[in-house]
């Protein structure tokens, strides 16, 4: 007797444990039931995927949504939308919006916001402050958080907590894995005379290397000191990636597709459209954090998706605000890379799904297994396109790299064995539900 699926996806070469091989999956009540020949299989959806590439749903651990309290730069709708026209599953998202999410009632409120409009799964950051920090092993472990986020850099409010006594009353607290923005605050205060007012390649002159290698050396001491777990986002620096190479039994490490791709001349081309923080570098330590890439000491990529308007970002430096779109352009810019031959698909794979759920502890899902959830990346990774203004679904409709050609492309997005997104269209309204933490599941 054949078997019945709810989605049957054709010939489409999979990427999993098995490594590359061409091979149908079929989905049963929203999770991968078989993977192989199943010609004689039927389904109530059958979809050719020949010719095209079938990977475990791209996570995105870092995105600013803004909502609520900025909504006119992006909100949970729009920035899902654009994640999932990106071909992104899931995203985490993070806390310095207005009101900051640093109670329960305000990532309740997110959540209750999120449910029915967002298209990806998603999971909520928790800010941690002097204020909840007796508090925090609590808040990391409601359903829907991501765990919590410390800013020991610049950041809204009371979100900064930039000494090290904070830091570790944070710390002491947590049992699940806690990401950090690292700048050294006293440092960037002190440079704060570098800038130059019209000159946005002053910005990482102002926030230099050492603010960043500054921070990090006093967080991975804190994190010893308590047998803390941490997450060093976007790390910007050659010296921060040697720095943690040695620190792999507390510290795991992410980077994001724009310090891997802009360089030198980023602010020459793209003026404020450039600045975000921590800064696009030079070509020197571009290059270092392609070697911790390579090494194996980046444990994942975020997009660290922070939209701001173009009138907010044609304002004059240092006024501009620090920040630029990329959860939609995730997919296709590390494509590229695959293409070019800078890095393998399965170690995309891995950055992008298997990392995530691996370092974060999310249940069911990062691979292409039976028994996990039915979320797919579909890529042509022959297909050429050209990012433009015109295709990013986010509010602010820009993006860095308008203009830019690449070979690879999201072609489908599918979540929990529904098609949200095929070829640039979106084809459901917001079906994403939050993100399961094995850490945190309750019967």
């Amino acid at each position: 007797m054949s078997e019945t699926f709810d989605l049957l996806l054709k010939g489409g070469t999979v990427v999993n444990q098995d490594g590359e091989r061409r091979a149908d999956l079929g989905v049963r009540a929203g999770r991968v039931a078989a993977i192989g020949d199943l010609g004689a299989a039927s389904a109530g959806e059958v979809v050719d995927c020949a010719g095209l590439h079938l990977l475990p749903g791209v996570i995105d651990t870092q995105v600013h949504f803004r909502e609520p309290g900025a909504t006119h730069k992006e909100d949970l709708e729009t920035g899902s939308r654009a994640a999932v026209l990106g071909g992104v599953t899931a995203v985490f998202e993070m806390p310095n919006t207005n009101p900051l999410t640093v109670t329960p009632e305000a990532l309740a409120d997110k959540l209750a916001r999120a449910k029915g409009r967002m298209h990806c799964d998603h999971a909520f950051f928790v800010g941690g402050t002097h204020d909840n920090a007796r508090d925090v092993a609590e808040l990391e472990r409601l359903p829907g958080a991501a765990g919590i986020k410390i800013f020991m850099g610049s950041s809204t409010g009371s979100l900064l907590v930039s000494d090290d006594v904070g830091v570790g009353e944070i710390l002491k607290r947590t049992r699940r894995r806690v990401s950090v923005h690292s700048e050294d605050e006293p440092r960037l205060s002190e440079r704060k005379g570098e800038r130059v007012a019209g000159d946005p390649s002053s910005h990482p002159v102002w926030r230099d290397a050492e603010a960043a290698l500054k921070c990090t050396r006093r967080l991975t001491t804190i994190a010893r000191e308590h047998g803390a777990k941490v997450h060093v986002l976007h790390i910007s620096t050659a010296e921060e990636m040697r720095y943690l190479a040695d620190f792999k039994d507390v510290a795991t490490v992410e980077t994001t597709p724009h310090h891997l791709t802009l360089g030198s001349d980023a602010y020459a081309r793209l003026g404020t459209r450039a600045q975000m923080n921590p800064p696009v570098r030079d070509d020197a330590h571009r290059a270092g954090i392609w070697w911790g890439l390579h090494q194996g000491v980046v444990d994942v990529l975020g997009s660290d998706h922070a939209p701001h308007t173009l009138e907010e970002k044609a304002k004059t430096y240092p006024d501009s605000p620090s920040g630029m779109t990329g959860v939609q352009t995730l997919v296709p810019i590390m494509l590229d890379h695959v293409a070019a031959g800078r890095l393998s698909l399965a170690r995309f794979v891995d950055l992008t799904s298997a990392g995530p759920a691996r370092i974060f502890g999310i249940a069911t899902k990062g691979r292409l297994a039976v028994g996990y959830d039915a979320d797919v990346t579909v890529v042509d990774l022959k297909r050429r396109e050209t990012i433009t203004n015109g295709w990013i679904g986010s509010r602010s409709q820009w993006t860095p790299y308008d203009g830019v050609s690449v070979q690879g492309w999201p072609v489908g997005t599918i979540l929990r064995g529904r098609r949200v997104m095929w070829e640039s269209e979106i084809l459901a309204p917001g079906t994403g539900e939050p993100v399961r933490f094995i850490d945190t599941l309750r019967s």
